[in-house]
């Protein structure tokens, strides 16, 4: 028993370990998933639909989209944003890990008659011989990324976009680092049974990485017949930071905003949204 607790208490490297695999993919969490991205009302998932609605109008405006406008989404989700594109008139294709958000997002799409691509694979995997106006990583996606994923993201981005295209992306600031606290918690069926539809006991410890920026949301969950544990990892950035990552992968960062709905930048601000130009190498 003594050495389980010191296995479950364990600080491991920043992003030793990756589990976005089994979270989306598991049939059980997937649901759950799906469940908090189609609550209207709270931001887990996914943001609420008012700022849904509002940022989706900013987009729109803010990169002139028509018909002619090609966006690709990774991330997707259940489609709460490329269903909204695609009502705007844009050609719109939706990347997500999750078959359970795809196949939701699928049928809305056919119960409103808009024609939306959607490709269910992990979206570091994703190839097209498509190219985009514009990319979009909404939710700060782009934060659970180890640092060579999300040189391989950028890759992608930088070889599916058009010549001028942008990327729209956000991310969680130092402030929101900050704000964070190691903290050690016990509960039975943790999350009101979000890991799992039996009994079980979940614990879940939350380290912080000062050097790196980084925090582990570490989750062990013990059933009657299985353990497992899911590492949600976040990386924080400064503007610098962000700017330098961007630029050291062939973009420049053109804009900084407080969100993805165009709200003006402010220094205390817990995320931090930027457009990004493709730079043609010389």
């Amino acid at each position: 028993m003594f050495n389980k607790l010191e296995e479950i208490n364990s600080r491991p490297m920043p992003f030793q370990f990756y589990t976005a695999e089994d979270l989306w993919t598991d049939e059980y969490t997937s649901k759950k998933m799906l469940e908090y991205h189609l609550n209207e009302a709270v931001d887990l998932s996914s943001r609420n639909k008012d700022f849904i609605a509002r940022s989706v109008k900013w987009i729109v405006s803010h990169f002139g989209i028509h018909s002619n406008t090609s966006i690709a989404d990774f991330g997707c989700g259940p489609g709460l944003y490329t269903t909204l594109f695609a009502e705007n008139n844009a050609d719109v294709t939706g990347i997500d890990f999750s078959e359970r958000s795809i196949r939701y997002a699928k049928k809305i799409a056919d119960q409103r008659g808009l024609n939306i691509t959607y490709c269910q694979q992990n979206y570091l995997a994703f190839e097209t011989e498509k190219r985009f106006d514009l990319i979009t990583m909404i939710f700060c996606d782009y934060c659970a990324l180890s640092p060579s994923q999300r040189k391989t993201i950028l890759a992608k981005f930088h070889n599916f976009l058009k010549l001028g295209g942008s990327v729209l992306l956000d991310v969680h600031s130092l402030n929101a680092f900050n704000n964070r606290d190691e903290v050690v918690t016990y509960e039975y069926n943790q999350l009101d049974h979000f890991w799992s539809s039996e009994n079980y006991y979940g614990f879940l410890n939350t380290f912080k990485y000062d050097q790196e920026k980084v925090t582990l949301d570490k989750y062990t969950i013990v059933e009657e017949k299985r353990i497992r544990v899911v590492y949600n990892w976040l990386q924080y950035f400064s503007q610098d930071s962000l700017r330098e990552e961007f630029e050291e992968n062939g973009f420049e960062v053109v804009e900084c905003y407080s969100d993805v709905a165009g709200s003006a930048f402010s220094t205390n601000s817990v995320d931090m949204a930027v457009v990004a130009r493709k730079v043609e190498s010389t």
